[in-house]
């Protein structure tokens, strides 16, 4: 498989997940060098405008056209209208039909208004007929059915996390910690948490908040660590094992999303991972957060700082609740997201297309 990168690829993602999947060898045009057992093409972008655009970057791969389409069987990338996934669509007509194409998704919202942009809508005309159209959700499934792909196309397989790196503490944790772990952007809700702990504390004197995560609204949070009596650090951003450590001294997970324009929560892996390590979860009804978020045991709640820390409060104080909740998370992420069995699905998904 050759998997063609947008030039902001987060680690441990799709692009490792494709490498993990059994009998695959992936090769990987990329700006940084990925995680995973595969091999890496140091790769630079055209990037007329500098920041990552959801749904898909205003940047294509320089040598793609390099690279021999003799040598693969897939070429797959990442959201429909990336400018990479157009090229992508390109190296597999350049194949003679030789070379199957994937397209990943997580595209929840039927009307993006990116599809309207003529770049952005080419790309997405591009690959209409894609072998593979791989959904991370359900509601990606929906939105490319409104928009007129067809469903034998489409197959959906949600994302896992290692539940081996993240899974309970042996001994639960005592404190009356919060866990948010996020970037630190309006659309994560970073100020509303910050504001729904100063209610909390109203209750709960001794409860703390610990914050993982970088991004534009770092200044809130660098100006509650100041305080003392914020009760507020922050962690800055972490590895895998560094989240999975700060989940587990944790009492519950916490945070905020908003929509955007052109963007709403698709579904989040620090979700996940927080129920993977028997965190309760408390958080905002956003999108289609729902399909990482069961609530209940968990809580979806509207976009209110006084709501928010009214369950934080019972999470914080109801400890044989939250170990209920948390057991019950971490069975579900067990039988529904673990990563070894999510990415033997994901390769089932490319098979099912080769026999066909």
């Amino acid at each position: 498989m050759l998997w063609v990168s947008l030039p902001d690829q987060r680690p441990r993602r799709e692009l490792f997940w494709m490498s993990r999947m059994p009998g695959t060898r992936v090769t990987a045009l990329a700006a940084q060098e990925p995680v995973g057992d595969l091999t890496w093409v140091p790769s630079s972008y055209v990037r007329p405008v500098k920041r990552f655009i959801e749904a898909g970057a205003f940047a294509w791969v320089r040598g793609l056209g390099e690279q021999d389409p003799g040598d693969y069987d897939w070429v797959a990338s990442l959201e429909l209208c990336s400018l990479v996934t157009g090229q992508a669509s390109r190296f597999r007509r350049r194949s003679g039909g030789r070379v199957r194409q994937a397209v990943i998704t997580w595209e929840n919202l039927p009307d993006q208004p990116l599809y309207k942009v003529p770049p952005y809508r080419q790309a997405l005309n591009s690959c209409r007929d894609a072998d593979l159209l791989l959904c991370m959700v359900d509601a990606a499934r929906d939105h490319l059915l409104a928009n007129g792909f067809d469903d034998s196309r489409i197959q959906v397989v949600k994302p896992g996390v290692p539940t081996d790196i993240f899974h309970p503490a042996p001994r639960p944790s005592e404190e009356p910690v919060v866990a948010f772990v996020s970037p630190l952007a309006p659309n994560k809700g970073i100020d509303r948490v910050l504001e729904a702990m100063r209610i909390v504390q109203r209750t709960v004197p001794e409860a703390s908040l610990v914050v993982a995560g970088s991004g534009p609204l770092r200044h809130l949070v660098d100006e509650a660590a100041a305080d003392p009596a914020r009760r507020v650090r922050h962690a800055g951003a972490l590895d895998a094992h560094g989240v999975a450590d700060l989940l587990r001294g944790s009492a519950v997970f916490v945070t905020a999303p908003r929509p955007t324009w052109k963007w709403t929560e698709q579904l989040g892996l620090a979700y996940l991972e927080a129920q993977a390590c028997g965190l309760p979860v408390v958080t905002v009804r956003c999108g289609t957060n729902d399909e990482a978020v069961a609530a209940p045991p968990n809580d979806l709640l509207d976009d209110d700082a006084e709501a928010i820390a009214d369950r934080l409060v019972h999470w914080l104080t109801d400890r044989a609740d939250r170990a209920r909740v948390g057991a019950l998370n971490r069975e579900r992420m067990l039988a529904e997201h673990d990563l070894d069995t999510q990415v033997r699905r994901m390769g089932e998904a490319f098979a099912r297309v080769e026999r066909a």
